[in-house]
């Protein structure tokens, strides 16, 4: 687990960062006006490793500067942009200050995360790192409100981020999540929540796992949350009907719920009922409220 030290702090958050920070650090930007007005998004940019990175924000409607806002980071799949990733995953029709980081030019020619065969060598922790940290200075964040979600490649991100940044994000929701090897090791400074969803014909990553690639199958990958959080050996599976199973593993330490929605028949696909930049077929499902509602319940304890 790296350090969490930054190298010049102004009022608690860091003007510049050598290392990641895995802890709760307070916001300055609450009282400041918008740098982008509320109801809209916006492209910006930071310097982060050496490199000028950007993100898109959406900061909602109803956006008070007095008022502690949680954050949401959405993270897009191979391939795709951080609007793509906005208008697939739906955040900014919510409450929060939706941010849509965007993933550089890998070994293959297309935008990747780190924690995958094709990514980049680039520090993508370290680039959300500072990313909190310019947010926190210019929002007014709430500090123990913050969340990741994610989409394939990025649903695997998030699935590194809940292994190396669980002491400063509250909740992580991979969905379709690539859980390569290549993310690394897992070891969480705290038990970290995790909401999971994925089809069982899912084409691009076999919900059973892939050995040639080193996928694990996903009921596997989610019992290794439910271990290293403490939580009951076994889940509680109920029918939620229309060939959605859902487990959950209670007793986990800290309030750190570990839930999973297998679909039957979904693709390599975010849940929507209504068509979506992934799919034009509905989905049984939407997967996004629930991802809110579960990151409503799991702030930072």
């Amino acid at each position: 687990m790296l350090a969490a030290v930054g190298t010049v702090v102004l009022g608690g958050v860091p003007a510049h960062a050598s290392t990641v920070i895995d802890h709760p650090v307070p916001t300055t930007g609450c009282g400041k006006p918008s740098p982008v007005e509320p109801g809209t998004s916006q492209t910006r940019t930071l310097e982060s490793g050496g490199l000028t990175r950007s993100y898109r924000v959406h900061v909602p409607e109803h956006y008070l500067p007095v008022v502690p806002t949680r954050v949401v980071l959405s993270f897009h799949g191979h391939r795709r942009t951080a609007e793509y990733q906005e208008e697939l995953s739906g955040f900014s029709g919510g409450d929060a200050i939706a941010v849509y980081p965007q993933g550089v030019v890998g070994t293959d020619g297309e935008t990747a995360w780190q924690g995958a065969p094709y990514s980049a060598d680039v520090d993508d922790v370290l680039f959300t790192s500072d990313l909190l940290d310019e947010l926190q200075r210019e929002f007014c964040v709430d500090p123990r409100r913050i969340y990741a979600a994610g989409k394939s490649n990025g649903g695997g991100f998030t699935g590194v981020l809940a292994c190396r940044m669980s002491g400063r994000i509250a909740a992580f929701a991979p969905v379709s999540g690539a859980f390569y090897p290549q993310g690394g090791e897992c070891a969480p400074d705290r038990p970290a929540p995790v909401l999971d969803f994925h089809g069982t014909a899912d084409g691009t990553i076999p919900y059973d796992g892939d050995p040639a690639k080193g996928l694990p199958p996903v009921p596997d990958w989610m019992a290794g949350w439910a271990e290293r959080n403490g939580c009951a050996d076994e889940p509680v599976v109920r029918d939620h009907g229309d060939g959605v199973q859902v487990s959950t593993w209670h007793g986990c330490d800290r309030g750190s719920t570990v839930v999973h929605y297998r679909v039957e028949g979904l693709g390599h696909d975010w849940p929507s009922t209504h068509p979506n930049p992934d799919s034009d077929v509905p989905a049984v499902l939407d997967a996004t409220p629930i991802i809110e509602d579960f990151f409503a319940r799991h702030p930072l304890r």
